[in-house]
């Protein structure tokens, strides 16, 4: 009976079971046992052959099942809304046939409200995609997509099991993952064991923070407790005019405040953007966010345990930027754009800003510095003069905090006159969020590199990776200022009441405004033709991707979040 339970398992294994059964009844049983056994045997085999076509027969209909997702009608609708479906989204994301796809089979246990009908279950079975071992440009990760066209992508409790599965294996393997989300919300039918899920989503984000990369793009909308797992994220990207993210939806604001507020803005991506800070950027349509995702993944490690990536450079690491020469105005007073020093200096132009909307007065991204990513932080002169002030505090030290975990190295534009004062600061907590910023370069161990390009003003000076917070090198232009405060302002401090204030003016912008106090006190490390920017700072890095720096070891350093 072993020899049968064998070859119902193998078909192919069969027709040699049958001659060597065939020649061991001869042989022990003589001629008149051998056709017994024959028939036996191969009355076995038709049974095997029938009940494996029955069950690939069904694994072929499951999987049909599962590819046509909420049916035709609603891929209809979902397009007819500007929307790609879930798998047309991996498929645009990811390399072709690159990935595999796991828990296909999945279905929710939910029995209640006419939930355990067979059409419930079987025919808008996945829930949400899950795929493992996928590839962008050579690189792996994991990521599961969201299906608006099975129950309006609304979480239950076997929805959230797959998402915790990939996340689990993720962290185990080291690899980032990214979430498409377009789901509204928890699944009302299971109650209490959608919030358990939540939940359970939750813990795997905090755990994975700082461990992987972990990247939300918002294709749709995102409410209630669903909002929170692509906060707690590294990444939140959203699509314009088809993704919301809001706690509670206009009707119940109606309701409780009696304010009328459409959901554009209420929670989309403009509000998100521009005003609340919640994402990070935004794209035109879905195909726009997808391949703008693909190209941003390539700036990110694989994990905490990576090195920042680098690929093959064109751009030489020793170039000129000439340009870089008159950028800064002589009128210490007057505007110029950050940005283009950035762009100038970084590979062949390529800079992808994160929040660019957002807090524009100071600036945040990242770049290649002969072929090696780097994170770019820089106060923006064209924008309240490059002052620091709350929201840009958060935006700095978010950006540094991640580039610090993943091993990025940080370049440092400084221009900034202090913080924004005003009592809408003060009352707001300047202090505490400036704090924020100051802690995040402080305690950041990854290769840091200070341009001063012109102010670097009061605390703000020591704020913006100086080098008393472990900076490791720190470069002036000839048009830099390092100085308690400007010139105008101290001299009416220091000669208030005394005539001859002009004289006493240039002669503090003669002692002060200019990067020699700096300098000859080991402030900064040297005094550079902007040109030689660029060169600088790739050899520096050259040199500093050996950087091995020991720390005290703490449980968990007292970020100012509160």
């Amino acid at each position: 009976m072993a020899a049968f339970s064998v070859a119902r398992r193998s078909r192919g294994l069969i027709n040699g079971l049958k001659v060597s059964f065939r020649s061991s009844g001869q042989l022990k049983h003589g001629a008149v046992a051998a056709p017994l056994l024959q028939t036996s045997l191969h009355r076995d085999s038709r049974w095997y052959s029938a009940g494996h076509l029955s069950v690939k027969e069904r694994i072929e209909a499951k999987r049909r099942a599962a590819l046509a997702g909420g049916g035709q009608a609603r891929i209809d609708a979902q397009h007819k809304r500007g929307k790609l479906t879930a798998r047309e989204r991996i498929d645009l994301l990811l390399d072709t046939d690159s990935f595999v796809e796991t828990d296909m089979f999945v279905e929710h246990r939910c029995s209640d409200f006419g939930m355990e009908q067979d059409k419930n279950k079987v025919t808008h079975l996945p829930e949400v995609i899950f795929y493992f071992f996928n590839i962008i440009f050579c690189l792996c990760l994991f990521c599961f997509s969201q299906d608006f066209t099975v129950f309006g992508g609304s979480l239950s409790g076997a929805h959230a099991q797959k998402i915790c599965k990939i996340m689990d294996q993720a962290m185990k393997v080291g690899a980032p993952v990214i979430g498409l989300n377009d789901s509204g919300g928890a699944r009302i039918q299971e109650g209490v064991e959608s919030l358990a899920g939540y939940a359970d989503i939750f813990l795997r984000n905090v755990m994975a923070s700082g461990v992987i990369p972990q990247i939300s793009l918002i294709m749709g909308p995102c409410a209630g407790g669903a909002v929170y797992s692509p906060a707690l994220t590294d990444f939140t990207f959203m699509v314009k005019d088809t993704s919301y993210l809001f706690i509670t939806g206009p009707d119940v604001v109606k309701s409780v405040t009696n304010e009328d507020v459409t959901q554009e803005e209420l929670g989309g991506a403009k509000t998100h953007t521009s005003v609340s800070g919640v994402a990070h950027h935004a794209f035109e349509n879905d195909v726009d966010a997808l391949l703008n995702l693909r190209e941003f993944f390539t700036f990110l490690p694989l994990s905490n345990q990576d090195p920042a990536p680098i690929r093959e450079c064109h751009d030489p690491s020793d170039r000129l930027v000439r340009s870089l020469e008159t950028i800064v105005p002589l009128e210490s007073t007057k505007a110029y754009d950050m940005l283009e020093i950035i762009k100038a200096i970084v590979d062949e132009k390529d800079f992808f800003e994160i929040m660019p909307n957002y807090a524009k007065n100071i600036v945040v991204g990242f770049a290649r510095m002969n072929g090696r990513t780097v994170g770019i932080v820089g106060n923006q002169p064209k924008v309240a003069s490059g002052c620091l002030d709350i929201n840009s505090s958060v935006k700095g030290a978010r950006f540094v905090r991640f580039c610090d975990a993943f091993n990025i190295p940080i370049i440092t534009f400084v221009d900034v006159p202090g913080f924004l004062p005003g009592t809408a600061q003060e009352y707001g907590g300047i202090i505490r969020h400036g704090a924020k910023l100051l802690f995040a370069f402080a305690e950041a161990t990854v290769p840091k590199i200070t341009i001063i390009t012109r102010k670097a003003y009061g605390g703000a000076y020591d704020v913006m990776s100086s080098k008393h917070l472990r900076g490791d090198v720190n470069y002036a232009w000839p048009t830099a200022e390092v100085a308690v405060m400007g010139a105008k302002g101290a001299v009416q401090i220091i000669f208030r009441g005394k005539d001859n204030q002009a004289e006493a003016e240039a002669e503090y912008v003669e002692k002060f405004a200019n990067p020699f106090p700096a300098a000859v006190r080991g402030f900064v490390d040297d005094i550079i033709e902007p040109s030689t920017t660029r060169k600088l700072i790739c050899s520096n890095l050259e040199v500093l991707a050996r950087k091995n720096h020991l720390s005290v070891v703490v449980q968990n350093g007292h970020f100012p979040l509160y």
